[in-house]
């Protein structure tokens, strides 16, 4: 009991205490640990609304030039056909395709017989028609044609050197400009592109072109990404503009080892 006659004592005034205990309990709050932690796993990539998914397919191995003949020319484009084992690296590049479940909107082929017989097995599997298009043919050798770049590499000629040090086609005497063979591969995709949004498909062309591509994506020079293999897959995803590179020369199908043997540039 308080022992002060102040009425106002803080001891004395018990109905004021209780007044503002009641006034606390109301308004403090309690700090309470957060046990519901965010947490933020790794995303996967997926492509935007709109975005076309292009698989890039190589062709198979074509015939061997033999000395003294020329290939068949379309367009001054040599026309090799497809070589023995060429038939067999298509059959294992569509078998993936179809393995993997792909929804293939439909297929590219260029104006060379060698897209034309890679996209064979896969076409007939897909029950489907292939879209031809100029504009991927492989890029023009000049006076190279027909066989005859194969020979130069081959011999070691000093043109031949020259190309590989300053990795340019056009180096080749009447060789394609380095500029318009960018422009019409750049033109060649991007028609795909406004043909199949929210769409995948399959485009069955030749290294020189697949190299191109990948430097337009990249913003990489010369031959980065010359030489990819015969069959392989490339992968590459386009919107707005905007080039994405999801992989190059995967060849999982054709060998169980990252090293394959060395395949022909052209």
């Amino acid at each position: 009991r308080c022992s002060s006659d102040d009425p106002a004592h803080p001891k004395c005034n018990t109905n004021g205490m209780v007044s503002r205990l009641r006034r606390m309990a109301e308004t403090d709050t309690v700090d309470v640990p957060d046990t519901a932690t965010r947490k933020f796993p790794q995303s996967r990539f997926a492509p935007p609304p709109g975005a076309t998914e292009i698989l890039l397919v190589r062709h198979g191995e074509s015939a061997p030039h033999v000395d003294g003949e020329s290939f068949d020319l379309v367009d001054g484009h040599g026309d090799p056909p497809l070589a023995p084992a060429g038939w067999e690296q298509a059959k294992l590049a569509a078998q993936r395709m179809i393995d993997t479940g792909e929804r293939i909107a439909a297929v590219y082929v260029t104006t060379l017989q060698r897209t034309h017989q890679t996209a064979e097995p896969l076409l007939e599997y897909l029950e489907m028609e292939a879209t031809e298009l100029a504009d991927l043919r492989e890029v023009f050798l000049g006076d190279w044609e027909g066989g005859e770049f194969r020979k130069r590499v081959a011999d070691g000629d000093p043109i031949a050197q020259q190309m590989a040090v300053e990795q340019r086609w056009d180096v080749i005497p009447g060789g394609e400009p380095a500029h318009q063979f960018e422009n019409r591969v750049r033109r060649g995709i991007e028609r795909i592109c406004t043909n199949h949004p929210d769409e995948l498909v399959v485009a069955v062309v030749h290294g020189g072109v697949i190299g191109q591509i990948m430097n337009i994506a990249t913003g990489a020079e010369g031959f980065a990404f010359t030489g990819a293999d015969n069959a392989s897959i490339s992968h590459i995803v386009v919107h707005d503009g905007r080039w994405v590179v999801r992989c190059w020369n995967d060849t999982s199908h054709l060998s169980p080892t990252f090293s394959t043997a060395a395949q022909p540039l052209i």
